[in-house]
């Protein structure tokens, strides 16, 4: 029987689908034409609605919740969660404020609770099958987030969570721009990392071994992927980007021109090769538990 344990696999996700329908239109051309198997939803989108029915016409496209919990709109109306949102239901724009007040707030966190609840409901709603959990900004790896996620994982059928994990080293060595902030980030997201691996793992909550896309946000470029895809180790890897058509009158999801380099590598075929002669098998997280079962089960020491 053929040794299983050396199999590598690789899930390539676009962030912020429902964003706008640039963004929407961005994530089923790279699913349709390139190396995206996953994505993530943010249900209080503005084009919410119409990236639900791409999913439905595109079943084996993996779909999670991009959980929006600092700039973006809420589910419940301000007059639920007033210690969340202003009069108009935009959280704040500043993830350090959000998540000093997730903290240390006694009623801003219990309306966490029920905006959180919210949004897994209204994702519940679109019908389609729940793939995993992230956030905008990485809120939801916030420790008070992060516990109310596994409380919420039973009800929700929760089984994965992304937790942001990559080496600051492989980084820096293809791109050192940005150095104070990436060795901020690889100091903050590194322990909590640490943090909710112990959370997940005595929940049976999965995650993958490593996440990348964080230090490198908005840069996601071919050039990049080129570089960082044969440096991997791990086995089981999640790579995000932030891929958008710019559409005229629509906001944008990152920096300026970032959405269409970041696009024009998911259907980069040089990237697509990288990927086959790295060893690595294009997956999602609907398939990573049939994944790790069939490797364990095949694997004989």
């Amino acid at each position: 029987m053929t040794n299983n344990k050396s199999r590598r696999f690789a899930i390539i996700n676009g962030d912020d689908f429902g964003f706008s329908v640039g963004v929407n239109q961005a994530i089923i051309q790279a699913y349709e034409q390139g190396v995206l198997t996953s994505t993530s939803l943010m249900v209080t989108g503005d084009a919410a609605e119409e990236a639900i029915a791409w999913a439905r016409t595109h079943p084996n496209l993996a779909v999670g919740l991009h959980l929006v919990l600092v700039c973006g709109r809420s589910v419940l109306p301000p007059s639920q969660i007033p210690h969340l949102v202003d009069s108009k239901g935009n959280f704040s724009d500043s993830p350090l404020v959000a998540g000093l007040r997730y903290q240390f707030h006694p009623a801003a966190r219990e309306e966490l609770r029920q905006e959180i609840r919210a949004q897994l409901e209204k994702f519940r709603a679109s019908g389609l099958s729940l793939s995993h959990v992230d956030g905008h900004l990485h809120l939801h790896a916030h420790p008070v987030v992060l516990r109310l996620l596994v409380e919420l994982a039973q009800e929700f059928d929760i089984r994965v969570i992304r937790l942001p994990s990559e080496e600051l080293e492989k980084t820096l060595k293809l791109d050192r721009r940005n150095l104070i902030t990436k060795l901020v980030w690889s100091g903050v997201f590194g322990g909590l990392r640490r943090y909710g691996e112990g959370l997940l793992a005595s929940q049976d909550i999965k995650f993958a071994e490593r996440v990348y896309g964080l230090l490198q946000t908005g840069s996601m470029t071919e050039q990049y992927l080129l570089g960082l895809i044969p440096q991997i180790q791990a086995d089981l890897v999640e790579i995000y980007s932030h891929p958008a058509v710019i559409t005229l009158g629509e906001p944008l999801n990152g920096p300026s021109g970032s959405g269409a380099a970041e696009l024009s590598a998911l259907l980069s075929n040089k990237v697509r090769d990288t990927i086959i002669q790295s060893g690595f098998e294009l997956t999602n997280y609907n398939k990573v538990r049939w994944l790790k079962e069939h490797i364990q089960a095949d694997y004989h020491p």
